[in-house]
């Protein structure tokens, strides 16, 4: 590959592409230095460490995620922007594997403050008004549905649904239906 015009932002989306082929854990700053047949020592200008390269990725994939989820939840609500919104999680999973998992890298609190993790949240919140729920049920929602859909799309991507019927499209259909269920009959405390 062509040296000239490494840039942080250059590095960050080679990284994150290297991360969708090989594995976000795979991902080290000496295999993106021989993406671009440069030594490590000269990625240092624009990078820390591993670290750093990882924050940077997990940052770049939550404004991704963020944006799909904007742009999917435009004009909808109800069962529809529930069923977008998860959507959005799964097929950003499938095509994206190393910057789905880099999303869901510790990042310190500095960095997730400056992160589009808040965008996700409210854009979850937006949904659950279609819902009519209040706190803090509202909250345990908002964790229900995260821990859903990264569950089964962290299962799926390890293939736990393949090997029997009925496809994994098909279940996922009814698990939205089901959480629709859940939200609109949501249980007194």
């Amino acid at each position: 590959m062509v040296r000239v015009g490494l840039t942080t932002e250059r590095l960050v989306e080679a990284g994150a592409e290297l991360a969708d082929e090989v594995g976000f854990d795979q991902l080290t700053v000496s295999a993106l230095a021989r993406r671009f047949d440069v030594k490590v020592a000269s990625l240092y200008s624009h990078l820390r460490n591993s670290h750093d390269l990882k924050t940077r990725i997990a940052l770049l994939a939550l404004e991704e995620l963020a944006d799909r989820g904007a742009a999917s939840l435009a004009g909808r609500a109800g069962k529809d922007a529930l069923s977008a919104f998860a959507d959005v999680y799964r097929d950003y999973a499938r095509e994206h594997p190393g910057r789905y998992a880099a999303a869901q890298y510790r990042l310190d609190p500095e960095a997730a403050a400056a992160s589009a993790g808040g965008r996700h949240a409210q854009m979850t919140r937006a949904i659950l008004r279609g819902y009519d729920l209040s706190e803090p049920d509202q909250t345990h929602a908002v964790r229900l549905l995260g821990s859903v859909f990264h569950g089964y799309v962290s299962l799926e991507m390890q293939g736990g649904f393949s090997h029997s019927a009925p496809d994994s499209q098909t279940s996922w259909s009814r698990i939205v239906d089901a959480l629709d269920a859940l939200l609109r009959n949501w249980p007194a405390p």
